[in-house]
């Protein structure tokens, strides 16, 4: 196994902690990863995404969509199918219904938006959504010549 040091990256770097995680946490999955179900992450636009995933056989009610702090997880768990009237003998299986948890890591700004079933695919919508703090903005600089706007960098002390 190969490892990477990032200490170079994170010198000039304030607050990406977390992406040292991340490429802790890929370089540890391999070809034995689980597959099922497969599934497509797709970029829409600028800042809208989309995950789909095939789920053939598994109904609305069978599936979980939820995101706790930057995760989102998707579980399927098929409920035991009613008995037939008639005995059933199926010759082939190959319609997995198995249960599933997939699990996928969000940026800070992005948000699940919604999710539908429809065609045995299970599309979930995604947006970046920028907070008005995050954005870029202009910030002034005082000279001797302006000394109207000053600049208070100490901390006020508390009364």
């Amino acid at each position: 196994m190969r490892s990477f040091d990032f200490s170079p990256l994170l010198r000039s770097s304030i607050g990406f902690d977390h992406v040292n995680r991340l490429f802790e946490l890929a370089s540890r999955l391999d070809e034995t990863a689980p597959s099922y179900p497969p599934y497509n992450i797709e970029k829409l636009g600028e800042d809208a995404y989309r995950i789909t995933m095939a789920v053939a056989g598994f109904r609305p009610e069978e599936l979980d969509v939820t995101v706790r702090e930057n995760s989102l997880i998707i579980t399927g768990k098929a409920a035991e199918p009613a008995q037939p009237e008639e005995k059933v003998t199926v010759l082939h299986r190959g319609i997995a219904r198995r249960a599933f948890e997939r699990r996928f890591q969000l940026a800070d700004t992005v948000k699940v938006v919604g999710a539908d079933l429809r065609d045995g695919l299970l599309h979930i919508a995604l947006k970046r959504e920028i907070p008005e703090a995050k954005k870029p903005r202009q910030i002034p600089i005082v000279t001797a010549a302006n000394t109207d706007a000053v600049i208070d960098a100490q901390p006020k002390a508390a009364a």
